[in-house]
């Protein structure tokens, strides 16, 4: 990086080092609990988070050996080793070896069985379903025995192409009880979405849906239903919930061994209509597969990502308890469908004991406050949402802190894509100003954060609070050094253990070690761009590194130009993309969504060129810019920058069913603007 561009990039970091929240100086944390805990134990003088969190990379073992402890894992044996050191990233160690656990009856395990441990709200009905933990418990035992019952052992794989509603999570807390496999995707995914999934690996039993209701229309379900059934040959059972249907409109006659999900329970009963069977929790290792989470697929057929319950568990409960500051009397809303891992990230909230708010429907209908209502109603204190949501709001001009109370809401997460510094205005200024608001930044690939809020540090705008505790994070330039308020690739040092453990149908680990290690020997290389700030601790997300853009050798993420062009009134969204000709040359093309009403033409142009020359530099400006009607977006509201890339290159796009919105990639096929490069 030239001389030029290091100090553009640090006077950028002290433009946006503005803080918006401070932690109470007299509130104790379960954070600062933790702190003082490791202290006593380890006869350590740790200050501060900073120096916990050096503690927690340094001397990672002991780490995860209190967080086990502190955060109350529940196991039939005690674990004889937490992890070899030995071992790096990439060699996948086994973690917590001799353990036996079970996730669901760390879900499940709570004294107050009255307490709410669900509440369903959906866009369709004003009625809010409330399930107490002791109502659950019994639920899951019915569920667990039907699958029982129609032959699903340890290692079968479960699947739920469903909602985010009760039986989405009673179904996947049945199938960890018995020690199945839980896949999930969304009732947006098209069929071949869903296919591309679940082929992989052959699911024995699937959960779906006769319709959906979304954006104030019910969906029919049943065709995309029976043509996904038709190709998965493994199922033995299908079995369909009448959601948003009464049972006599569906017709299950056209697919092979379906049953209602009345019936199916009622084989859990043995017959007897009062009787509910116990809930046995099969007694499983540490590293034993817990969910299947599968990659975009927007450039290749999806990976299938094997999460383990032990990993899953443990890291959840350091994120929810220590960095989420999350007790059993906290109620937390995440809007996400079940095809996100924000869902399972959710889930995991019911082992603090919490209430979990589940809203099937669109956040926008039948008005773009209905998640607010629900804050005010049900004393909502963490509530979670995507960037894009929050970009919406902003657009419309919503100010819930003059419409609603919000009183209980303690803390606002966002993820799904980096939140522009303009939100945290907007979130402090219109939302609520006494607010942790958390921008958390992960994956699928690890199902959790590596970075995210704090209770403990101030928030600054623009920035992520802080890498989180036991993930040992740095931003590394392409030679493999580290580099601080620069960008750089995001990489992980050393062994987590929520690491995937392998990925289906990768017997050589082949398409693993690709995924991750293929960047740097031996470390974890996350295909994010990041910058850490030396001066606060603070992260700034980039983008995804394969859509780095490296013109004229300065390299840089899409989301560094974003964060600028979307801040102009005229423009509603925009998309950087590299294009390459026959020498190997690049130069970054800027496409530009217009807000309505508003013309694009050369002044724009001019002023967003300005713009972007003055807070990063002339190397950073977009070699052209066009208008584009719109801009494709995953199903979980991810901006896809590498499949236009490949659209402007002359290449087809074979896995649309990822998209929202798979029409819009056709808006960049042949473009004359392009052609003479």
């Amino acid at each position: 990086m030239s001389q030029d561009t290091e100090g553009k990039s640090e006077k950028i970091m002290d433009m946006e080092s503005k803080v918006l929240w401070y932690p109470e100086s007299k509130k104790n944390t379960q954070m600062d609990t933790f702190r003082i805990q490791v202290n006593k134990d380890y006869g350590l003088n740790l200050a501060n988070y900073n120096d916990l969190y050096q503690w927690s990379v340094d001397s990672y073992p002991d780490f995860w050996s209190e967080v086990w402890r502190f955060c109350g894992v529940v196991s039939s044996k005690p674990y004889e080793e937490v992890v070899d050191v030995s071992k790096r990233v990439s060699d996948v160690p086994e973690w917590f070896k001799g353990a036996r656990l079970n996730y669901a009856e760390n879900l499940l395990k709570h004294a107050d069985q009255d307490k709410v441990a669900l509440y369903a709200a959906t866009e369709a009905n004003d009625e809010i379903v409330k399930v107490t933990y002791g109502e659950m418990r019994r639920d899951v035992a019915l569920f667990a025995a039907a699958m029982r019952k129609m032959g699903i052992q340890t290692g079968d794989r479960v699947v739920g192409y469903l909602p985010n509603g009760i039986h989405a999570v009673e179904g996947m807390l049945a199938a960890a009880s018995i020690g199945a496999i839980w896949s999930s995707t969304s009732v947006d995914f098209g069929v071949n979405g869903v296919l591309d999934r679940f082929s992989q690996i052959q699911p024995k039993l699937i959960f779906s849906v006769a319709a959906v209701v979304y954006n104030g229309k019910t969906h029919d379900h049943m065709e995309k239903l029976t043509s996904v059934v038709k190709g998965l040959p493994d199922l033995k059972k299908v079995v369909v919930v009448p959601y948003a249907r009464s049972k006599h409109e569906i017709d299950l006659s056209k697919i092979p061994n379906s049953v209602f999900i009345d019936d199916f329970l009622a084989s859990g009963r043995g017959g007897e209509a009062e009787h509910f069977p116990q809930l046995e929790f099969e007694q499983l290792p540490f590293n034993h597969p817990l969910f299947i989470m599968y990659s975009s697929g927007t450039t290749g057929a999806p990976k299938c990502m094997v999460h383990s319950a032990g990993g899953t568990l443990i890291q959840h409960l350091k994120e929810h308890i220590l960095h989420g500051n999350m007790t059993s009397s906290d109620v937390i809303i995440y809007y996400t469908t079940t095809g996100w891992m924000m869902w399972n990230w959710l889930m995991s909230a019911l082992a603090v004991g919490a209430s979990v708010v589940l809203y099937d429907g669109s956040p926008l209908i039948p008005t773009p406050n209905v998640l607010w209502d629900l804050t005010d109603q049900l004393g909502i204190t963490i509530f979670g949402t995507g960037a894009k949501w929050l970009s919406v709001l902003q657009e419309r001009n919503l100010k819930p802190a003059e419409t609603h109370n919000l009183q209980s809401l303690h803390t606002i997460l966002s993820t799904g894509s980096p939140l522009k510094p303009q939100s945290y205005d907007y979130v402090y200024r219109c939302i609520k100003s006494n607010v942790l608001l958390g921008s958390i930044s992960g994956g699928t690939d690890i199902v959790s954060c590596f970075m995210g809020q704090n209770p403990t540090v101030p928030v600054y705008r623009g920035e992520i609070q802080t890498r989180n505790l036991g993930i040992a994070v740095e931003a590394w330039s392409p030679d493999g050094k580290p580099v601080w308020g620069e960008s750089g690739e995001l990489v992980c040092l050393k062994p987590i253990p929520c690491q995937p453990t392998h990925f289906w149908n990768d017997e050589n680990r082949s398409k693993y070690h690709k995924a991750y290690f293929s960047t740097y020997p031996g470390v974890w290389a996350h295909g994010d761009y990041c910058k850490i700030n030396p001066k606060t601790g603070g992260i700034v997300m980039l983008g995804r590194s394969d859509g780095t853009l490296n013109p004229n050798g300065v390299r840089f993420g899409s989301s560094e130009i974003y964060n600028i062009v979307e801040v102009f009134e005229e423009v509603t969204d925009s998309l950087c993309v590299p294009q390459y000709n026959n020498d190997g040359e690049e130069r970054v093309i800027l496409f530009l969504k217009m807000a309505s009403g508003k013309p694009f033409c050369p002044e724009l142009v001019g002023k967003i060129k300005g713009a972007i020359r003055k807070a990063l530099s002339a190397r950073h400006v977009p070699a052209l810019m066009l208008e584009t009607r719109d801009i494709p977006y995953t199903i979980s509201g991810k901006k896809v920058e590498v499949a236009v890339k490949q659209v402007i290159a002359g290449r087809e796009v074979a896995q649309r069913g990822a998209f929202s919105n798979p029409d819009s990639l056709d808006l960049f096929k042949n473009l004359p603007e392009l052609q003479n490069f």
